[in-house]
């Protein structure tokens, strides 16, 4: 069948005007970039991203990643790529490093929503693009310099194509499925072909379209389009590490996380029946709604697709010995598209009850740093009880008690059919509120002593090392690598206040705050 064409609104109101989809498209922007350079780097994850892209552009070697100078083979080279253009652009900064994510992360909000108006309607496609980029989750990769946020709009566009081609029975969305597969080995690796590889075969064998299947699978230009995009780069890998890149990469850094624990990741079969709720935030309604309906979707083609996506990606990571939160993410592009269809058609009750768990998010937002600062002081580990029981308590709760208070009247008092637009301008606030003040308050919180103490290391002349901590940011900040080791005479040393030798060493201290310590070089006398 061909696509259908696009839908008016509900209501039977026209199509929105381009100057209108512009501006909303804009607007979409807002809680991605709002403040998306004043959260500190966060360790480890964006702290060894930003790390190895600041040393591929010192070293001008575009083919390899390194890690304070060893090689890195966590993530494939396409990402490095991203961030590296970026820095070069605007310069090295937390924003550019975290740009490609923001941008990636609105790019999939879009495809989301032109999905979604195309077959249910404006009002379903706006609040699909809005639903995306306010959703928890989205937010923290989207202000993350890591490869989630650009793997998700390559699984996104992958998934999505897919579907245009079991509607259509069309090539070029096959083939462009093949091809964000390909870009997607090159960003993060084998989960790129293995997720709508998943979605595709659980709706096949729901259907019994095995032809289908075995059509597409055989379709060598779609073969061709993948292997020509990832290929010549993994060539290149193992023709330069050899052994040591299927070992770090193919197999410690794919086959061990499903297989064993990497990292001290694990967790029970429902870890991600969990999660999931708390990266839909503050959609968690709209999520138990649509596993309400579940049955009836499921005998909807459209909908048994959707819901077979996200039900492999959960079921799939579930069984995984390594669990990570953001994993489930890579099932959550369908569930936006329902719980957006959802919510287009919603009574008044159902959205006083969203609006209503919105405000109850502010507040809980709110007090997150309060707890956190109550509870820091019965932490066992004392570094982190140091780093959290000493932090300074945000200046922006009265305002966030406020909003809360503006969205319950506005819910409370909504009527008529503008009511639902109350739910989208109320998210966006929202997403300022978390993006804006409360992430940067805890990316403060825990990375503000590693960026004081690089810019003292940073002050000096000298190498400078990271003695019993693993805190890559610090790297970055400082301008050179810093390894993991025991500290040489000459060096400088950042380590945990509570690990240090008697008289430290020998060394004086240079900074010192919240359990975080750097001592210069060890004095003669």
């Amino acid at each position: 069948m061909a696509e259908p064409a696009a839908v008016h609104a509900a209501g039977g109101r026209p199509a929105a005007s381009l100057a209108l989809r512009i501006g909303w498209a804009l607007a979409l922007l807002l809680p991605l970039f709002c403040m998306l350079g004043a959260t500190p780097l966060v360790d480890v994850d964006e702290g060894a991203f930003s790390e190895a892209t600041r040393e591929m552009l010192a070293s001008g070697d575009w083919g390899h990643a390194t890690l304070n100078g060893a090689p890195r083979f966590d993530k494939p080279i396409g990402t490095y790529w991203l961030q590296a253009a970026s820095v070069w652009l605007f310069g090295l900064s937390a924003f550019a490093l975290r740009l490609p994510s923001a941008l990636a992360c609105w790019a999939m909000a879009l495809a989301l929503s032109q999905f979604a108006a195309r077959r249910w309607g404006e009002r379903a496609g706006a609040l699909a693009g809005v639903l995306a980029v306010t959703s928890l989750g989205t937010q923290l990769i989207g202000r993350a310099a890591t490869a989630d946020g650009l793997l998700n709009l390559l699984l996104v566009l992958a998934g999505l194509d897919l579907w245009r081609h079991i509607e259509s029975g069309r090539k070029a969305p096959l083939r462009r499925t093949y091809a964000w597969a390909g870009l997607g080995l090159l960003v993060k690796g084998p989960v790129a072909l293995l997720v709508p590889a998943g979605a595709f075969l659980v709706w096949c064998a729901s259907g019994r379209r095995w032809a289908l299947l075995r059509s597409a699978l055989t379709d060598w230009r779609g073969w061709a389009l993948l292997l020509g995009l990832s290929l010549p780069w993994y060539a290149y890998a193992l023709q330069r590490h050899g052994m040591a890149f299927v070992d770090g990469f193919l197999m410690h850094h794919n086959v061990q996380r499903f297989t064993g624990t990497v990292g001290g990741h694990s967790g029970s079969p429902l870890y991600y029946l969990v999660v999931l709720p708390l990266l839909s935030m503050p959609w968690a309604p709209l999520l138990a709604m649509v596993a309400a309906r579940a049955r009836g979707l499921w005998r909807e083609p459209l909908g048994r697709y959707l819901l077979g996506w996200s039900g492999f990606v959960l079921v799939f990571f579930s069984l995984s010995s390594t669990k990570l939160p953001h994993y489930m993410l890579y099932g959550y592009g369908p569930l936006v598209l329902l719980m957006a269809r959802l919510l287009s058609h919603a009574s008044v009750r159902l959205q006083r009850v969203v609006g209503c768990f919105l405000a109850g998010w502010v507040l809980v937002v709110a007090a997150l740093p309060w707890v956190v600062v109550r509870a820091g002081a019965s932490v066992r580990d004392p570094f982190y009880r140091a780093l959290l029981s000493g932090a300074a308590m945000p200046a922006w709760w009265p305002a966030a008690a406020a909003v809360a208070a503006v969205l319950v009247l506005a819910f409370w008092r909504g009527r008529g059919e503008a009511a639902w637009t109350r739910t989208p301008a109320a998210a966006g606030i929202l997403a300022v509120l978390v993006g804006g003040w409360a992430l940067p308050w805890f990316g403060e919180t825990l990375q503000g002593p590693v960026r004081g103490a690089a810019a003292v290391a940073a002050a000096r002349e000298g190498p400078a090392v990271q003695w019993g901590v693993h805190l890559p940011s610090f790297a970055v900040y400082l301008g050179r690598p810093a390894p993991v080791r025991a500290p040489q005479p000459q060096e400088m040393a950042l380590a945990r206040a509570d690990r240090l030798p008697p008289g430290d060493d020998g060394r004086r201290r240079l900074f010192e705050e919240r359990g975080l310590v750097l001592l210069g070089p060890r004095e003669t006398r």
